[in-house]
């Protein structure tokens, strides 16, 4: 490169002598020092250029918190915060912490900060405290309505409960539960009994079983005796009806007749008629006139008439004695023809 090119691009160094003769209002700026020309300066920076592109890059990749987002919320006692996997935070964003296990957050305490603007979070105060769990569920006996919002349940904390349906107080025992100094709940009595149902008795031509008992929830089953048929349900359980309990079923019948033996009866003895042996002067003796014999040699019958109730007694049938009888009064209508 020639001088003069040179002289374009770097001005000459000022001289003394005419800085001397120099006006003092223009001495200030004569004085100021000369700025290196611009080929100097770029070959000072040749050996930044392999890096520029890798410098932006790692620019772009920059996480926003250098660009003035907050970095993760601080760490809270006995607490971990939801991060999500993030590890910067823009203004404006809102961070949850949640109790470790056996800690219970505080009433009335915050759990969430904010991001504010320049980089800070919003104050939060320790809120995680050791507590009972939720009270112990009872089968006879439920939690009163003011502890089920309740979540924090310090050592001395009292609770009380209420019987349930299908339950009688049993005044003897309390009814509450204490969380003692190791964080349990104290071990609850059954201060709650079963109510009972009404003595369930017998069914006609049948039987009832109990299975266990007649208290509530107590089951009946139903049978009936050989012969008969059970109509309606074969079992009942003891159920809350109203602020009491009862058989949650109707009882059922047994219908039917019962099986007709199968012994064949004994043979009857024949029915007799004991007629009493009297001389023939006390039987009636009927007489009618006397006629001829028939042409077939039998008696007239007058004279059969007389010969049966002349006959001697004897033991006679019933049947034997009907069958004579009629006999006699046909024989003694066709004798007055």
């Amino acid at each position: 490169m020639s001088e003069d090119s040179k002289e374009a691009f770097c001005p000459k160094p000022l001289n003394l002598t005419r800085l001397r003769r120099a006006s003092a209002g223009s001495l200030s700026s004569a004085m100021s020092p000369a700025r290196p020309c611009a080929p100097e300066v770029l070959g000072r920076l040749n050996w930044l250029t392999p890096l520029l592109p890798p410098l932006l890059l790692l620019l772009l990749l920059c996480p926003r918190a250098s660009l003035g987002d907050c970095r993760p919320p601080p760490d809270m006692p006995n607490a971990q915060a939801s991060l999500n996997g993030l590890t910067s935070f823009p203004e404006g964003s809102l961070v949850t912490y949640t109790c470790n296990q056996g800690f219970t957050k505080l009433p009335n305490k915050a759990d969430t900060v904010f991001c504010l603007k320049g980089d800070v979070w919003s104050e939060i105060e320790e809120f995680c405290n050791r507590s009972c769990d939720v009270p112990t569920r009872l089968l006879f006996a439920s939690l009163q309505d003011i502890y089920n919002s309740q979540n924090y349940f310090p050592p001395g904390t009292v609770v009380e409960y209420d019987c349930r349906r299908g339950y009688t107080r049993n005044y003897s025992l309390p009814k509450t539960l204490t969380c003692l100094q190791n964080f349990t709940w104290s071990k609850p009595e059954e201060f709650c009994n079963k109510k009972s149902c009404p003595n369930p008795g017998e069914i006609l031509n049948g039987h009832v079983n109990i299975t266990t008992d007649i208290l509530f929830g107590g089951l009946l089953t139903f049978s009936c005796n050989t012969g008969y048929k059970l109509v309606g349900v074969t079992s009942t359980y003891c159920l809350v009806s109203g602020n009491s309990v009862d058989w949650g079923d109707p009882f059922p019948e047994c219908q039917g007749s019962p099986p007709t033996s199968n012994v064949t009866p004994a043979p009857q003895k024949p029915t007799t008629v004991d007629v009493s042996a009297t001389r023939s002067t006390a039987v009636p003796r009927l007489t009618t006139p006397s006629h001829a014999s028939t042409p077939t040699g039998k008696g007239t019958p007058s004279a059969e008439v007389e010969e049966e109730f002349l006959r001697p007694p004897q033991m006679l049938y019933v049947g034997q004695l009907r069958h004579r009888s009629q006999g006699l009064v046909g024989n003694l209508g066709a004798s007055s023809v």
